[in-house]
């Protein structure tokens, strides 16, 4: 949304949206708008709902009515058949959260996360009919926070993907039309390697978390996937929302009072899912290596909660286990 809003307050001439149709939310189900229709609608920009665009040839019909000049895409979430790319002039250009080839796909931001990238970005990509195959005009980088959750980092690029399309579209603008390889030969766009990551589909069984695990893979695994990441607790599932991994050498990038706690413990010396520390801070787990705090957590049928609120909810003390599934 942030691109639709900073190309809107620069002047562009938004002829159209295209967003996924209204979903049912909440607990009455009720079909709810996406944010984007809602912001465009509010501009009293016309909005086109496909649920499946690479079938809908009215709705590709509509769009060539409207002759636009460009095609913005981001985070659409569905691939665009040739008959759209081809329909602007201008091209089709998409803001793509990752440092191309790197993280090609539907989940750069969970993936960068989850694989301990120190870095990630935007580039602003021509679209082809491939994923993420098109050459790359713009590309700004920016760093990944320890402590910053998957949802965070999105806020953060999100930002960067508006204010990096907008600087496209200038030049976009100044290329002008053409042939396709004339435009980007004029547009100097840097063409990507084959070699490439993807960025799977998650699946269930990728937010379960397993104590085993070291403490940086357990910490990377609830940032990048916030806030689905889950254990169990007393046979109740409990979402883990904010850790903090306690390894003397990422002392600088944690917060006073985990800070404190680092090295307090031997390394693998209890059983993974052990609970060593009860803290204003929250819970001390044990690991396969350094143990790792839990400062936010939800137990299924309650709120969220953190510190000292949260051991009081869950009543827990040093020697309980977290993680063991239920007996069904």
């Amino acid at each position: 949304m942030p691109t639709l809003d900073t190309l809107y307050a620069a002047g562009h001439q938004i002829v159209g949206v295209v967003t996924q149709p209204d979903r049912r939310r909440g607990r009455g189900k009720q079909l709810v708008p996406s944010p984007v229709k809602a912001r465009a609608l509010e501009l009293h920009c016309p909005v086109f709902t496909p649920e499946r665009i690479r079938r809908d040839l009215e709705c590709q019909k509509q769009l060539n009515a409207l002759d636009a000049d460009v095609s913005v895409v981001v985070a659409f979430g569905q691939i665009l058949p040739k008959e759209i790319l081809d329909q602007p002039p201008l091209g089709c250009w998409n803001g793509h959260g990752s440092l191309l080839p790197r993280w090609r796909g539907a989940g750069p931001i969970q993936w960068s996360i989850l694989e301990g990238d120190e870095e990630t970005g935007v580039g602003i990509m021509a679209m082809e009919e491939g994923l993420d195959t098109g050459p790359v005009l713009l590309e700004e980088r920016l760093q990944i926070g320890l402590l910053e959750n998957a949802h965070q980092l999105g806020e953060r690029l999100s930002q960067l993907t508006a204010d990096l399309m907008l600087k496209a579209m200038q030049v976009i603008e100044c290329a002008g039309p053409g042939l396709e390889d004339d435009r980007w030969s004029r547009l100097k766009v840097q063409r990507q390697p084959e070699q490439c990551t993807y960025a799977r589909m998650l699946q269930k069984e990728d937010f379960q978390l397993n104590w085993s695990d070291s403490a940086l893979a357990t910490h990377r695994k609830v940032m990048a996937l916030y806030p689905g990441a889950v254990t169990f607790w007393n046979d109740r599932r409990l979402k883990v929302l904010a850790t903090e991994p306690l390894i003397e050498r990422l002392a600088d990038a944690l917060s006073n009072d985990a800070r404190s706690l680092v090295g307090r413990w031997s390394t693998g010396a209890h059983s993974p899912g052990q609970i060593l520390h009860c803290s204003a801070s929250g819970l001390v787990v044990s690991t396969s290596g350094c143990p790792i705090l839990i400062r936010e957590a939800q137990l299924e049928g309650k709120a969220r909660s953190n510190g000292q609120s949260l051991i009081q909810q869950l009543q827990a003390v040093p020697g309980d286990v977290i993680g063991q599934a239920p007996i069904i």
